[in-house]
């Protein structure tokens, strides 16, 4: 209160006027997030009657129930942590081995081989191509057709070799060449460990990604036991989408619809609860490694 008496008339109107922007901003933000919520702990009733505002009416885990009794939500959330962690993973050792390659200055042919990867931003050979290269590699229906086709994002790779331009400098380089240090050693004792906040926003990138494919996943996947997440959700969804007029009963017609509102909301915070809880680990890696990694250079 004491600081807030302190500013001018003209900086209190400012202040003022920016947190009523912010808060209005913030309102816009949560409030699909909490209705959301609110409604897939709500019964069907209070959700199609439109009584759900930011509270759960009539609590109830109806739509909860429905999703985890099909045993094929265990296999497909076991299936989605496999492709994430893996795919992730990987996608973290190319794109940070080929992002430090293209940062030195000594590297020959370095901005040709950026143009190369620039290039496929724009143009791509489209999705019959691509099916029938993944075909000819015989990655159809494995679980290498989801983690390897996408093994790096070009996009990623420009963020962290900027990053790794702009926080490595060349001394330290001639520094450890002098006391015998090696490529392969430099890039995985010195550079690696400062390069933590591209690194986890990078994280963050393909692993939100790989969590939620969906795409890739119905093309290259025939078999039920390699069906990630989102692919049985939807399943669970359309399955209650019943056409209203092949039901006589009025009554069984309204319960079809409730329920299927209700699952539709619990299917949303199925599937995107378990990002919003690791966000929070990397938030504070966020905007440094996005800032410094696209902006300076």
């Amino acid at each position: 209160m004491k600081r807030w008496m302190r500013y001018g008339s003209s900086d209190k109107i400012f202040y003022g006027v920016t947190f009523l922007v912010l808060t209005f901003m913030f309102i816009i933000v949560m409030y699909p997030i909490l209705f959301v919520l609110a409604s897939s702990f709500s019964s069907g009733q209070a959700v199609t009657g439109g009584k759900v505002f930011l509270w759960p009416v009539d609590f109830s885990l109806e739509g909860y129930k429905i999703v985890f009794h099909n045993r094929d939500i265990l296999n497909g959330f076991l299936n989605s942590v496999i492709y994430t962690v893996t795919g992730t993973c990987i996608n973290i050792c190319i794109t940070m081995v080929a992002a430090y390659a293209l940062s030195r200055e000594d590297l020959p042919g370095a901005n040709w081989i950026m143009l190369l990867f620039t290039f496929t931003m724009f143009f791509s050979g489209g999705m019959i191509p691509n099916y029938m290269l993944i075909q000819k590699l015989g990655m159809i229906n494995t679980r290498w057709a989801i983690v390897i086709p996408g093994a790096l994002g070009v996009y990623n790779l420009i963020i962290a070799r900027t990053f790794i331009r702009n926080n490595i400098p060349k001394e330290l380089l001639e520094a450890a060449q002098i006391d015998g240090c090696s490529d392969i050693r430099f890039f995985t004792a010195i550079v690696l460990p400062l390069s933590k906040a591209v690194a986890a926003v990078l994280v963050l990138f393909y692993g939100v990604g790989h969590w939620n494919s969906y795409f890739n996943p119905m093309l290259y996947l025939n078999s039920r036991e390699l069906f990630p997440l989102p692919i049985y959700l939807k399943e669970i969804l359309i399955s209650n989408q019943i056409d209203p007029s092949t039901v006589a009963d009025p009554e069984l017609q309204m319960r079809i619809a409730q329920t299927a509102d209700v699952i539709k909301y619990a299917l949303i915070v199925v599937t995107t609860v378990p990002v919003m809880m690791i966000y929070p680990f990397i938030q504070k890696y966020f905007v440094k490694g996005v800032m410094i990694g696209s902006i300076k250079g």
